[in-house]
């Protein structure tokens, strides 16, 4: 995800200038640097169980169940580093609604399919790693197929050996993307490691799971404004406009702000009720709850913050330096 977000600027910037013959040109690029880190990251899938049981001293439950399932998810890494650039291209031509209904109909699918492999076939966590593979792989297919169907003929002419040019220089931004988004979300694994070495960890962990559920559910909504904003940003300022794009900045910032709040509200109303839909176990739930006022006040500023990282994209050395000096903070 974040050395594909390297097109955020590159494919936004383009098409605000008018240069669409280069968005096919950045695609390949995308595809080639996500595929290698793709290869790269396979042996921490494969080795899963070790890593998390001798490295990261995780309770050795926790690290036997997630071994077999990271083996199993390797196809759906692969599947990711084809599919990040994909959406890149369409959504900086805000090609949006041909994404939403191709999603749509793969969530369907993944429904039906996870619910068949884990409650009819019983393979558990396995049968949920294979479902995520056969989805994901689909919703590549489809929008190879929307990309390679003719509509867009100044943006996509097929593959060129202009991919493998200034291909260095492509790296280096992806590089600062990739530790910029890693940076941003690495103090939730730091989190998870560090309750998993508290004492009774699994139960910690599976309290500290809901939770981290929660936030992600509203992060999914201010990270839909981040891209959207980071898209517009990106557009005016290849178009020589920027106080456009600081408008834009502005009404995304204030909107999300406003979401979150609203979601602030239901996780201070219902802090021990949302907790059931994930765990019927009283001590998970009873722990969910007590964190709940922390958990809102969370909720409300993590909705702003990918819209302002979104915002930013452009100045990405800014951002990491930003994101590294809150996630020291964090782990103090």
């Amino acid at each position: 995800f974040g050395m594909g977000c390297a097109l955020d600027t590159l494919c936004g910037q383009a098409v605000g200038a008018g240069q669409l013959d280069l968005l096919g040109v950045y695609v390949q690029q995308s595809w080639i640097v996500c595929g290698a880190a793709a290869v790269a990251l396979t042996p921490a899938y494969a080795f899963a169980t070790p890593i998390l049981g001798s490295l990261l001293r995780q309770p050795a439950a926790v690290a036997v169940a997630a071994g077999p399932y990271a083996r199993w998810a390797i196809p759906r890494l692969l599947a990711h580093a084809a599919n990040f650039p994909l959406q890149k291209f369409f959504q900086t031509q805000s090609r949006v609604w041909a994404l939403t209904a191709i999603t749509g109909a793969a969530l369907a699918i993944h429904v039906a399919l996870t619910y068949v492999a884990v409650n009819r076939l019983g393979y558990g966590l396995r049968g949920a790693a294979v479902a995520g593979n056969v989805s994901y792989w689909l919703i590549d297919a489809a929008q190879f197929a929307y990309l390679v169907s003719g509509r867009f003929p100044e943006a996509w002419m097929g593959f060129s050996v202009l991919a493998f040019r200034n291909l260095a220089a492509f790296v280096k931004i992806s590089l600062v993307s990739a530790a910029m988004i890693c940076l941003e979300f690495w103090y939730y694994a730091a989190l998870l490691i560090l309750v998993g070495l508290l004492k009774n960890g699994q139960l910690q962990l599976d309290i500290m799971s809901v939770c981290i559920n929660y936030e992600f559910w509203t992060m999914m909504v201010a990270l839909g404004f981040s891209e959207a904003v980071s898209v517009r940003v990106s557009n005016e300022l290849g178009a020589s406009r920027p106080k456009e794009a600081k408008f834009a900045v502005a009404m995304a910032a204030m909107t999300s702000a406003l979401i979150g709040a609203t979601f602030m509200a239901v996780f201070f109303i219902w802090r021990r009720g949302l907790p059931r839909l994930f765990s019927d176990d009283e001590e998970v739930v009873d722990g969910a709850a007590r964190l709940g006022y922390l958990l809102a006040v969370t909720v409300f500023f993590s909705s702003i913050g990918p819209v302002l990282s979104g915002s930013r994209t452009p100045r990405r050395s800014m951002a990491l330096i930003n994101n590294l000096t809150w996630l020291l903070i964090l782990c103090l």
